[in-house]
């Protein structure tokens, strides 16, 4: 007989979430449902690994799942082909340039088959975030079109990537090494990257245990970061 396990309705006015020790095996991860997307109940989520994920039609939905996937900032893979690319200068990458556009882009990524969950409440509530100083992007230009990015949530030194989108071959890559490089530029150790695929493995993405991840999180929740250190801006890799 299958048993039947509740998940938790999270309390309007309450932002604290369940241990999440008590998130499910399968699907993997889940811990909660409901609440809201306000700035106070993400970072209150983000800081304790949980996160929001869910489609349109369905209730919010928060995760935090085990393994978790990380790529440590200094292994980050540069294959041969895109060691070509970065040497050939023919992209440009900036950060907090064009939020907006690249949110609203990985929303409608041609090369994402199933539907989006980037819904339009999780992008009013990150257009927010960003406003508020919590949530940044990276953007890839190609003779002053953007070509490829990506965005997440930072706290202190703590980054959690969302999604990312390209129009060009390797643009969402290039994007995510300038990241791993701006980060490491403060001794940042990892990206969070939530839930392992074939593109993350690819840049050398790595599954570790819950515990072992909220271990170096906090560590990188601990780490304050300069004031301009988000400042909207060109990128340039430190080996440049």
């Amino acid at each position: 007989m299958t048993q039947t396990i509740p998940i938790p309705l999270l309390n309007a006015d309450s932002l604290t979430f369940p241990s999440i020790d008590t998130a499910l095996k399968d699907p993997n991860g889940l811990l909660a449902f409901g609440g809201d997307l306000t700035t106070d109940r993400l970072i209150s989520a983000y800081k304790h690994g949980i996160f929001p994920w869910f489609s349109d039609g369905e209730p919010i939905m928060w995760w935090s799942p085990e393994p978790r996937a990380i790529i440590y900032c200094k292994e980050i893979t540069i294959n041969k082909t895109l060691k070509k690319i970065l040497r050939k200068n023919q992209f440009s990458v900036t950060v907090n340039r064009a939020f907006e556009d690249v949110i609203g882009l990985c929303a409608d990524a041609p090369f994402r088959k199933e539907g989006t969950w980037i819904v339009n409440s999780m992008i009013d509530a990150y257009k927010t975030m960003h406003k508020k100083g919590f949530a940044h992007s990276i953007e890839v230009w190609m003779d002053g079109i953007l070509v490829g990015g990506l965005y997440g949530i930072a706290i202190n030194g703590y980054f959690s990537g969302e999604s990312m989108f390209y129009k060009r071959s390797n643009a969402s890559k290039i994007a995510l090494v300038y990241l791993a490089d701006l980060l490491q530029s403060q001794n940042i150790e990892l990206i969070d990257c939530q839930m392992q695929n074939p593109f993350l493995a690819d840049m050398g993405s790595l599954e570790i245990s819950r515990d072992k991840f909220n271990q170096l999180k906090n560590i990188s929740l601990a780490k304050d970061l300069p004031q301009d250190f988000w400042l909207a801006r060109q990128l340039y890799l430190s080996n440049d």
